[in-house]
């Protein structure tokens, strides 16, 4: 029998305990599948904050490193500045790197630093109980905001691609969405072609991951994913916002 599916070299063979549905588990799975297929995996160090995301030193099977809330990029910093020829990604939720690390992720950027970073927006503090985020859309029910979110009292959802686009030090932004197979591998592409351009030197490079939380969101993971479609993508659109070299080319 041809064997056509098998485990990524970069997971270790432990199950996932993230809840059912959500996207974590396949975010991380299509991460360790671009390291092995380009040959990174000896050279690979991520970074953990706290957070669900904080669980992926448990899966990934390469060197991990925790840091403090919101602090990733700047550890990130220090390994690539003292280590330039390793492969150096921060791995992060929206209440992580939209919230308290939003001082570490701006300037990360500003300056040009040559990373990559996986942005996992779910709109939710998954870990902690539900609450609003900053990337919680207007509307939207909470366990800090049971009646939705209102925009004249919690502001507007942070949009951190667009933020970080209009940063010069900025080489590569995209966003994602992994509620469909197609988009899966748009995905996978742009997780590629972060670490392609680390590779090559280019600079700060980001990828938006929209990814379901049926167990803060108090939906079905099939009903998740709809949600991702219907009111998600409206308020963050997919696509690439800003392609550096390709603008210059």
């Amino acid at each position: 029998m041809r064997k056509i599916f098998r485990r990524p070299r970069s997971l270790k063979s432990a199950p996932f305990r993230y809840c059912p549905g959500c996207g974590h588990g396949l975010l991380q799975r299509l991460i360790a599948e671009c390291i092995d297929s380009m040959k990174l995996r000896g050279k690979t160090i991520g970074i953990a904050p706290v957070g669900c995301a904080v669980f992926a030193y448990n899966y990934f099977d390469f060197d991990m490193l925790e840091a403090a809330h919101g602090r990733p990029p700047a550890v990130a910093t220090a390994l690539k500045r003292t280590m330039p020829d390793k492969i150096i990604f921060s791995y992060q939720g929206d209440g992580d790197l939209a919230a308290i690390g939003t001082a570490e992720i701006i300037h990360a950027a500003n300056r040009g630093e040559n990373f990559s970073v996986f942005f996992v927006n779910n709109a939710t503090y998954g870990m902690t109980g539900g609450q609003m985020a900053p990337t919680t859309l207007p509307g939207q029910r909470t366990t800090t905001t049971p009646e939705g979110r209102n925009i004249s009292t919690s502001g507007y959802p942070l949009h951190v691609s667009e933020l970080l686009s209009t940063i010069e030090g900025a080489s590569f932004i995209q966003r994602v969405s992994i509620d469909s197979y197609e988009n899966i591998l748009i995905a996978k592409d742009a997780i590629k072609k972060a670490f392609r351009y680390q590779i090559e030197g280019k600079g700060f490079s980001f990828v938006e991951m929209l990814s379901p939380c049926p167990t803060a969101w108090r939906l079905s993971p099939k009903e998740s994913l709809e949600w991702i479609r219907t009111d998600m993508v409206r308020e963050y659109p997919p696509g690439i916002i800003k392609d550096k070299f390709m603008e210059n080319n």
